[in-house]
């Protein structure tokens, strides 16, 4: 048996001891983290300073280099999503529903934990905590398998997070991380039918589709990002121009970021001399041939390029910003339902039947009227937390939280029951 392997039944172990917690055990040792690691701040920091560095060193783009990044605040931002957890109720044991038949059985639907999870991600290594402790409150045991530029950070922070688990009385064999930094270990992952009952992936198109195309157990997929825009001829302008920077620049590295805008040929030659004025010196515009002459004289510090057809379909992860032109809502929809990936799209309007209408035809998880599409996020939507964000259309769509991981089981009761 080798090390992950051991791991794997190390996990199915602490399964049904994690089962057999209440909620207020498990909150408690989530508890018991929280200080584990606001105690521990400088080790988590030396460790991510080792990796930001690293980083540095073999070119990553700045944008992916701030993801990777933490602070103090950031660390501060960790343990607050780690207390809305424990304060949300335990998604276990919940009655859904229940009834009685005809022939006098009684039925419940009941939550219980969806089983063994692992989650393999990118960059980030906040999601390292929040898959953690969803996965706990949820009383799901977990792989982390993070990105190699990410181990230092990642090691240390399982390690606190196991202290912590420890300290408080909680299961600290409930959480492990695959830490060789071996590309084999993804596919011995995708491979543990009977060990691994999920697996969440969590990154870019390529991780995503590798994931998807091998694995042998369940997967819950979370999509990438290429999120649209649409500012209709209604919109408000000043609004328009405070939203599409918010939702490019805020955190360009993020998969709620927006990558395309389309502009309604009745706002476009408002919207775009404004638009390059803001994002002249760090933002790259790529434009279509009618948004950019919009622009007219464009500022010397604005990069402006001809847009392509494959930057329609492009998640860009930087400040880059593709802008096109549209006739009307019909074809700014189409070009969504098109390009996009279902993850987040927003109309900025106000016209109330051109927003109803736009909510009701495009294909994505999360729909937005006026608002920024960077509020797709767990803790922005009060689950403290998210184990990524899910494009299919399963029982987990949008960000996911601790709904995600569970699932029903029946219990019926009879008086000596036989079907006839």
């Amino acid at each position: 048996m080798n090390s992950l392997e051991s791991v794997f039944v190390s996990l199915k172990t602490a399964q049904a001891a994690l089962a057999q917690q209440t909620g207020r055990q498990k909150d408690a040792a989530l508890e018991s983290v929280a200080r584990a690691l606001d105690a521990n701040r400088n080790l988590i920091l030396k460790a991510n300073a080792l990796d930001v560095a690293k980083a540095v060193s073999n070119g990553m783009k700045e944008a992916l280099v701030d993801r990777l990044s933490l602070n103090d605040k950031r660390i501060d931002g960790i343990i607050d999503s780690l207390a809305v957890v424990i304060r949300l109720n335990d998604p276990v044991g919940k009655v859904r529903a229940g009834w009685t038949t005809a022939n006098g059985l009684f039925i419940e639907q009941v939550t219980v934990p969806l089983g063994v999870a692992a989650i393999i991600y990118e960059s980030r290594p906040n999601v390292t905590v929040d898959a953690f402790s969803l996965a706990y409150k949820a009383g799901c045991p977990i792989l982390l398998r993070g990105s190699s530029s990410a181990l230092e950070s990642n090691r240390a922070l399982v390690a606190l997070i196991r202290q912590g688990l420890e300290q408080g009385g909680g299961i600290a064999e409930s959480v492990a991380l695959a830490d060789s930094g071996r590309h084999e270990d993804v596919d011995t992952i995708l491979g543990a039918r009977g060990f691994i009952d999920v697996v969440l992936p969590r990154g870019g198109r390529e991780l995503i589709r590798r994931v998807v195309d091998n694995a042998h157990v369940p997967v819950i997929e979370t999509g990438e990002g290429n999120c649209h825009i649409f500012v209709d001829e209604s919109a408000k302008i000043q609004n328009a121009l405070d939203i599409i920077e918010n939702a490019k620049i805020q955190k360009p590295g993020a998969c709620n970021a927006v990558e395309t805008v389309l502009v309604h040929r009745g706002a476009i030659g408002t919207l775009m001399p404004l638009l390059a004025a803001r994002f002249a010196g760090s933002v790259e515009l790529r434009c279509d041939e009618r948004a950019r002459a919009a622009i007219g004289a464009a500022p010397a510090a604005l990069v402006l390029r001809d847009a392509e057809e494959t930057d329609w379909q492009t998640e860009f992860l930087d400040y880059i910003l593709a802008v096109k032109t549209v006739d009307t809502l019909d074809e700014a929809i189409a070009h969504i339902n098109r390009y996009g990936t279902r993850h987040s799209e927003s109309i900025l309007t106000s016209n109330l039947s051109a927003a109803k209408d736009f909510q009701a035809r495009v294909d994505a998880a999360c729909v937005y009227v006026n608002a920024s599409t960077r509020f797709t996020d767990g803790g922005e939507f009060g689950f403290g937390a998210e184990l990524g964000i899910s494009t299919q259309k399963f029982h987990a769509r949008g960000p996911m939280g601790l709904e995600a991981l569970t699932t029903v089981k029946y219990r019926i009761s009879g008086s000596g029951h036989i079907r006839q």
